[in-house]
């Protein structure tokens, strides 16, 4: 390349340079311009903003000032409030401890008006008493003189000879009035008792309940036993009672516990030989049969039974067991004509002392009533007609009645005791049942024997018809734990040694007693 070349070259190099840093120049200085005018317009806005944010804020603080001064108006409103009842009531209390004080003040000056007349009226008698004082004495002297006694030799042998005769007249009263009331208590009694007895219509012997069923002839009792005695067993099978057919002639007999079962049995019995058919399907429905009528009869005899004697709202259940009664028997008596009788008989003595008579009827009609489930379920009859009555929500005294009348527990009414005396009197009568007074008193005397034979026991006694036996033990030789042990051995030996129905208690007493006499 030439030297122009290169002059042009370098001229057109320098020309670019200086024409570049123009442009650039020119460039810079436009966004210089352009940066500060965007400045500007942030800080303008950034001052607006602030502006704006000020006002806020000091709105904000004026609206919290205004609510703040409120909630403070407020508060001080309601203590000044407050405070005002708080004034208030002490200006009432003040008043009325203005008007207690002039109370006071008026009670004290009342006081000491009276004290003052008081003091008066001591004063009078005071010179009253010193005059008497001084007459007693002067008489007292005059008596002296003419006796020839002082007057504490007289005044201890007045007071012997009140005493004495106060203490004779007293033992003789005390004596004349536990007499006379014994005497009136036991004739009352008799009274009672004996006007009940001939009030009461009663049959000398009671019915014995006897399952025998008679048959026309002798045949009869082939076809009751049946081919192979197919009819004997499924009639057993059906009623739970055994048929003994023996040489007696023209007669079956029914055996069994339950009289009910029993008697079921005796009605299908009955029923098949009068219709002739005797076989095992025939049987079994003379015996379903037999069962709805003796469920109807028990419900009929009871609801006889409970209209007879005027009683009334009692559970349906409970009549049908009152029925059941007419077939259980106790020492050969009937216990359904025995509840009656010791029904009729509280209801009298109940009309003549001004007792409930309904209600004695009712506690005497079932105070037995745990005998016609006794075979069925375990328990005594006393048990279970508490458990009974309870069941069917029966009055308390009837209750009480049936838990008291054998002693078990103690009589809580009138109308529990006369039942006890009922049951006794329609027992004891002759005819009623069937033990003999020997077996009775022979049962009575070894009880008796069985509980004195043991060590430390003093004497027995058999009370409650030989249901309750009562040791009375010798203190010095049996302890309380000796006692419970001794209960437990009598017991084991009545059990052993003794046949009797139901149940006998067996009572263990220890106790000391410590005597004197004041004289």
């Amino acid at each position: 390349m030439s030297a122009f070349g290169l002059f042009i070259a370098a001229l057109a190099m320098v020309v670019g340079i200086i024409v570049g840093y123009v442009i650039r120049k020119v460039s810079y200085e436009k966004q210089i311009a352009q940066a500060h005018n965007s400045a500007e317009g942030i800080i303008a806005a950034a001052k607006k903003d602030a502006a704006t944010a000020k006002k806020e804020a000091i709105l904000e603080a004026k609206e919290e000032s205004h609510r703040y001064r409120e909630s403070v108006e407020q508060e001080l409103k309601k203590r000044r409030d407050e405070v005002q009842r708080q004034e208030d009531r002490m200006l009432q209390r003040e008043t009325t401890l203005d008007r207690k004080d002039n109370a006071l003040e008026k009670r004290e000056n009342a006081v000491s008006s009276r004290e003052h007349k008081l003091d008066q009226r001591n004063e009078q008698i005071q010179k009253s008493q010193q005059q008497v004082t001084q007459l007693i004495e002067q008489r007292q002297a005059e008596l002296e003189k003419v006796a020839q006694m002082s007057h504490e030799d007289a005044k201890e042998l007045l007071l012997k000879q009140l005493q004495n005769e106060l203490k004779t007249e007293r033992e003789v009263m005390i004596r004349e009035s536990e007499q006379t009331a014994e005497l009136a208590a036991d004739r009352k009694a008799k009274q009672l008792i004996v006007e009940a007895i001939q009030r009461s219509a009663a049959d000398t012997v009671s019915e014995a309940t006897v399952s025998v069923v008679a048959l026309p002839n002798d045949d009869m009792k082939g076809r009751i036993i049946g081919r192979e005695g197919r009819n004997i067993r499924t009639l057993e099978t059906l009623t739970g009672i055994d048929l003994i057919i023996d040489d007696t002639p023209q007669a079956v007999v029914l055996s069994g516990f339950d009289p009910v079962r029993r008697e079921i049995a005796k009605m299908a019995l009955e029923r098949l030989i009068q219709d002739g058919r005797i076989h095992p399907a025939k049987i079994e429905e003379a015996v379903e049969k037999a069962r709805r009528d003796m469920d109807a009869q028990l419900r009929e005899t009871g609801e006889q039974t409970v209209f007879d004697l005027g009683l009334h709202a009692m559970h349906p259940d409970l009549i049908k067991t009152i029925g059941r009664m007419k077939y259980r028997t106790s020492y050969g008596q009937n216990v359904l004509d025995h509840s009656i009788e010791v029904a009729k008989l509280a209801g009298i003595m109940a009309a003549e002392l001004g007792e409930d008579v309904t209600l004695a009827k009712r506690a005497g009609l079932l105070h037995d009533i745990g005998k016609a489930v006794d075979h069925e379920v375990d328990g005594s009859h006393v048990e279970l007609g508490v458990e009974l009555t309870r069941k069917y929500k029966e009055n308390p005294v009837v209750i009480n009645t049936i838990a008291s009348h054998h002693g078990d527990v103690p009589a809580e009414s009138v109308i529990a005791v006369l039942v006890q005396a009922a049951d006794a009197v329609s027992g004891a009568r002759p005819g009623a049942r069937s033990e003999s007074l020997e077996q009775y008193i022979q049962r009575l005397k070894k009880l008796e024997e069985i509980a004195n034979r043991n060590p430390g026991v003093d004497h027995s006694y058999a009370i409650q018809a030989g249901r309750e036996v009562r040791v009375i033990v010798k203190p010095d030789k049996i302890t309380d734990l000796q006692a419970t042990a001794l209960a437990h051995d009598i017991k084991r030996e009545i059990e052993g040694q003794l046949e009797y129905p139901g149940h006998i208690k067996v009572t263990v007493i220890r106790e000391v007693r410590a005597v004197d006499y004041a004289k």
